[in-house]
C-alpha cells in the first residue's frame, strides 16, 4: 500500500450504526434487502452477508456483534503493542537517545520477530520493518514527530537531573529567605556570542530548488560576545561588549546603544579579567552596596567565580548564585527567552541591510 493512499470508492465508509439498523430492519422483516440497501446505501452482498451474521448470533443467543469491516487483520501489532512502541520511543527521547527512522523500523522488526508475530515477506528479506508502516505508525500515533535534535554532551545529559536541580533550588531558596530580595533586586547574568556574518533565514524561491543562495557579508564572520543583565521585573542594563582585538578604541562602540560599555581581549570571550570591568559596569548602574544589596544569577564558569570577581563582588553587596554544572541548557533565563529572539532579530536586520545594499548597487 502506498502512503499517499486515497480512497477511490465509498466501499467501507459506512459507519457500523447505519449497518446494524439496516441489518436489523431486514431481520425483522421490516425492509427488504434490496430497499434497505438502496435506502442505507450500503452495498446488497455486504448487508446480506451481515443478515445472516446477525441471525447466527440471535440464535446463538450472542449480543455483541461487529458490523465494521475487519481491517486489522494484516496489522501486525495490536493497538497495546504500538502503544507500547510509542512510549519507549518518547521516552529514549527524553533520555538524549532519540531513535530515527531507521533505528525504529529495526526495533519494529526485532519486537515483532521476539512475539512471534505474522510479518510480511519484506520484512523478512530486508530484516527491517518497511517504510510505509513506519509512515502509518507515526500517523496513527499524532503524539510523535521527527525533529532535528540538539547536540547535547554527555556531561549535559546526565549532570541535568533532580539531584542538582533540587540543590540549586535549596541554595536559592535559602539565599532569598536570608535578605529577603525582591523582583527588582534578582538579577540574570549570561554571555552571548554575536558573529559579524549573519545566518540567513528562510526566503520565498522556486519549488523544487536544489540551492538557494543568500548574500552575506563574508565568508567566516568574528564573534563578538555581548554580556547582558536583566532582573526578575524584566529591566535590563546596557550591555557589555567584549571585541577580538588586542586593544579597545571608543570607535567600536559606534552605534551601540546608550551607556553600553566595552573592553577587549584577543579571544573575544569572556576572562576573569573582563567580568570584573562587567561587574564595575554592573555596580555603576545598580548602585548595590552593602547595606543594598542584590542577587545575581548566573552560571559557574570559571571567569565568573575567580578570586578578584569574588572579592569584587562582596564588597559590593553583590550576592552570587550560581546554576549547577552543564545545566544552563535548560535552566539559564537568558538563553531560553532573550538570546534566542536576540539571535533572530539580528540575523534578520543583517538580511535586510545586505539587500538593501545590493539594491542600491
Amino acid at each position: 500500500m502506498v502512503r499517499t493512499r486515497k480512497r477511490k470508492t465509498a466501499i467501507g465508509s459506512v459507519s457500523e450504526d447505519v449497518v446494524r439498523v439496516a441489518a436489523q430492519s431486514v431481520v425483522t422483516r421490516e425492509k427488504s434487502l434490496s430497499g434497505a440497501a438502496n435506502d442505507f446505501g450500503i452495498a446488497k452482498t455486504t448487508l446480506f452477508r451481515y443478515m445472516l451474521k446477525l441471525k447466527q448470533a440471535r440464535s446463538e443467543g450472542v449480543n455483541k456483534l461487529n458490523f465494521c469491516p475487519n481491517y486489522s487483520v494484516r496489522r501486525v501489532f495490536s493497538d497495546d503493542e504500538e502503544a507500547l512502541l510509542s512510549s519507549y520511543l518518547l521516552s529514549a527521547s527524553k533520555l538524549h537517545h532519540g531513535l530515527s527512522p531507521k533505528a525504529a523500523r529495526l526495533l519494529a522488526f526485532d519486537f515483532a520477530q521476539a512475539n512471534k508475530k505474522d510479518i510480511p515477506n519484506s520484512w523478512t528479506c530486508h530484516q527491517t520493518a518497511g517504510e510505509d508502516w513506519f509512515s502509518a505508525f507515526m500517523k496513527r500515533h499524532t503524539s510523535l514527530s521527527l525533529r532535528a535534535p540538539e547536540a547535547t554532551s554527555l556531561s549535559r545529559a546526565t549532570s541535568f537531573n533532580r539531584t542538582n536541580v533540587g540543590e540549586f533550588f535549596d541554595n536559592l531558596e535559602q539565599v532569598m529567605q536570608r535578605h529577603h530580595f525582591g523582583p527588582h533586586q534578582v538579577y540574570n547574568i549570561d554571555e552571548t556570542g554575536i558573529t559579524t556574518v549573519q545566518k540567513p533565514g528562510r526566503v520565498i524561491t522556486e519549488r523544487g530548488s536544489k540551492q538557494v543562495g543568500q548574500v552575506t557579508s563574508g565568508e567566516r564572520g568574528t564573534l563578538v560576545t555581548i554580556c547582558c543583565a536583566v532582573n526578575a521585573t524584566g529591566n535590563a542594563l546596557p550591555p557589555f561588549f567584549i571585541f577580538p582585538r588586542v586593544y579597545f578604541k571608543d570607535t567600536m562602540m559606534n552605534g551601540a546603544p546608550p551607556s553600553s560599555k566595552g573592553t577587549a581581549h584577543p579571544s573575544g570571550w569572556m576572562t576573569a579579567e573582563n567580568f570584573v570591568v562587567f561587574l564595575e559596569h554592573f555596580t555603576d548602574h545598580v548602585k548595590c552596596s552593602a547595606n543594598e544589596r542584590v542577587l545575581m544569577i548566573l552560571d559557574n564558569h570559571e571567569s565568573h567565580i575567580s578570586v578578584p570577581s569574588i572579592d569584587f563582588a562582596r564588597s559590593h553587596g553583590i550576592v552570587m548564585v550560581t546554576f549547577p554544572p552543564h545545566c544552563s541548557h535548560k535552566m539559564q533565563p537568558l538563553d531560553i527567552s532573550v538570546y534566542g529572539p536576540l539571535n533572530k532579530f539580528y540575523n534578520s536586520a543583517c538580511d535586510g541591510y545586505c539587500c538593501k545594499i545590493r539594491v542600491n548597487v
